[in-house]
């Protein structure tokens, strides 16, 4: 039992780190995703001359 319990406090912290981080790191990357199409689409209304 005090093997599960040491593994969990372990474990625990990098694992809840590691959500924060990803959680955090998602909505930038949907930000991201939206500015390059939103350039793509002026770039592609552009006339070329």
């Amino acid at each position: 039992m005090d093997s599960i319990v040491n593994l969990i406090g372990n474990l625990g912290f990098p694992i809840a780190i590691s959500l924060y981080l990803l959680i955090r790191i998602e909505g930038k990357l949907e930000n991201l995703t939206q500015s390059i199409n939103t350039l793509s689409n002026v770039i592609n209304k552009k006339p070329i001359n």
